[in-house]
């Protein structure tokens, strides 16, 4: 069964190893090493990613280093846009009333 990149983003080992990558790239022995959990459970954890296309695989010599696929970020974006446009909307609403009733006082 494919996951997808809402599956993945959904655990919250998994969005901590996302912020950690995003900045380099890193063997599954460094992102082990900033979590309490064995290099399996972290392999397993970088599987799902890569299986969502959240994360790539670079191999440098006998090491393999994990980086976020930026460009596959893009379609959480698209999907929370609609959200962020209605809470735009709520947030416009709410200054516009808190500005009249400091008017009329």
């Amino acid at each position: 069964m494919r996951r997808d990149i809402f599956q993945a983003v959904a655990d919250p080992t998994r969005r901590a190893i996302m912020v950690l990558i995003a900045l380099q790239a890193l063997t599954p022995n460094a992102i082990a090493a900033h979590f309490d959990m064995t290099r399996q459970a972290v392999s397993k954890h970088l599987k799902i990613l890569a299986e969502c296309e959240l994360v790539t695989q670079e191999h440098r010599g006998r090491e393999i280093y994990y980086q976020l696929e930026l460009k596959k970020m893009k379609e959480i974006d698209v999907w929370l846009e609609q959200f962020r446009k209605m809470w735009e909307d709520r947030f416009q609403q709410l200054d516009n009333l808190l500005s009249n009733l400091n008017k009329q006082q």
